[in-house]
């Protein structure tokens, strides 16, 4: 693990339309996210492993070799240059321990550099979505009033920054770089509730 870090900051605005999705398969914001990614050449790819063993003597002359072993993987949101990159939004934080294993297993195959999770930091989101919420019903009739949020930030079961940190301090990564982004409420664009 490293034993520093080094903070920067580049600003990526989320429209407010697309953080009103409740769950979806996949839903609006990570279909958002990996758009941006694919018009920057990245593509969703399935990473499969291929091992074959070689056996040679003492005087490395080869004498066989074992059946070779087949491992597929998943796709991938997007891979690009031996990097693969994961929007986890809204999914089963078990999607965590799959993402880092697999990195795992490809990084130290040799067949990629680094990984990436894109995923939300939910407590500071669900602050932001509470304090938005109570401003637009003070704009309501009592009557049309409610105190239940249109998105579930709730939920601690989902992918959240905290999930992946706690992934990542168990090291189920092994010895691969990962980078954890986390959207939070510096990521919202500024737009009102409701969007006109």
């Amino acid at each position: 693990m490293p034993t520093g870090h080094m903070r920067t900051k580049t600003r990526t605005e989320l429209t407010y339309k697309r953080r009103q999705i409740g769950e979806q398969v996949r839903g609006d914001i990570a279909e958002q996210i990996d758009s941006a990614f694919h018009e920057r050449g990245w593509q969703e790819t399935r990473l499969d492993l291929s091992t074959k063993g070689i056996l040679f003597s003492k005087d490395s002359e080869k004498i066989g070799e074992l059946p070779e072993v087949y491992q597929e993987g998943y796709l991938v949101d997007n891979f690009k240059n031996r990097v693969v990159l994961d929007v986890e939004w809204n999914a089963k934080d078990g999607n965590l321990d799959r993402d880092l294993a697999a990195y795992r297993s490809w990084y130290e195959a040799g067949v990629i550099s680094a990984g990436v999770i894109i995923t939300k930091d939910r407590l500071p989101l669900l602050r932001l979505a509470r304090q938005l919420w109570a401003e637009y019903q003070e704009t309501l009739p009592d009557e049309q009033r409610t105190k239940k949020l249109p998105i579930d930030l709730t939920t601690s079961t989902v992918t959240a920054f905290d999930k992946a940190q706690m992934r990542v301090r168990r090291g189920v990564m092994g010895s691969c770089p990962v980078l954890i982004v986390a959207a939070n409420q510096d990521t919202w664009d500024g737009t009102p509730y409701p969007v006109a």
